[in-house]
């Protein structure tokens, strides 16, 4: 029994695309790599061990059991490493480290919480960096970027794009909905429909990555939300 892509995605989903470990938060995604492509850090530990002899293995589970969602938990090398030593397993034992992953995807979801603001501009100005980064994420890492177009067969490019939907693309789309969700009375009636079809998008998009709909269901980016939210910070209205 192998990890299946529906449970990689959850993983990274609810992880943030950040190392679980306390204190480290570190983006599992080294978009930094020079002349090579960039390639996915985050290393996914079985939170009881795969494999007899392994730090914390239950004997009484299935292998559809220990590859699932609920026995992983996503990490950097490094953490990865520790959690493994033999001398740690008494130190990071079954309870500890599904707490350790309890309390981290609760930081990744108080991270979306919003307080209400003042103006349509102040809303707009949070809203612009988050579009921006989702936006150069798919022009450098997505399936119609120079990347992904001159190694179409390289399994690291590809893994690279999924790493980058899971942890900047999904979670700015959750922070986006939410500031929309809180603040939505400061936006006139004829920007609704850009809102509601922007939030029609981002729940389609984590249907999809959740491997609940195809592809061609979700509802693609209107480019009418982009252009409502930067027209509101370049007019200042």
């Amino acid at each position: 029994m192998a990890i299946t892509k529906k449970t990689i995605k959850i993983l990274w989903s609810y992880s943030g695309g950040r190392c679980a470990f306390p204190g480290c938060w570190e983006r599992l995604c080294d978009t930094l790599a020079g002349d090579a492509a960039p390639f996915p850090l985050g290393e996914m530990a079985h939170i009881c061990g795969d494999k007899q002899g392994a730090n914390r293995h239950n004997a009484a589970q299935t292998d559809a059991e220990r590859d699932d969602y609920e026995n992983l938990i996503l990490l950097c090398p490094t953490h990865h490493r520790l959690i493994d030593r033999r001398e740690n397993e008494l130190t990071y034992t079954v309870d500890v480290l599904h707490e350790m992953k309890t309390e981290h995807e609760a930081r990744v979801r108080k991270q979306l919480d919003q307080i209400p603001m003042a103006t349509r501009p102040d809303v707009a100005k949070m809203i612009v960096p988050l579009l921006e980064e989702n936006r150069q994420s798919w022009a450098h890492y997505g399936p119609v970027s120079e990347l992904a177009q001159t190694q179409p067969h390289n399994e690291a490019v590809y893994a690279v794009w999924v790493s980058e939907r899971l942890s900047v693309i999904v979670p700015n789309n959750r922070k986006i909905a939410s500031m929309l969700e809180a603040n939505r009375r400061l936006f006139d009636a004829e920007d609704q429909a850009a809102i509601t079809a922007f939030l029609m998008h981002v729940r389609s998009y984590e249907q999809w990555v959740e491997d609940d709909i195809p592809y061609a269901a979700v509802k693609r980016f209107p480019k009418e939300f982009d252009d409502l939210i930067r027209g509101i910070v370049d007019g200042g209205a």
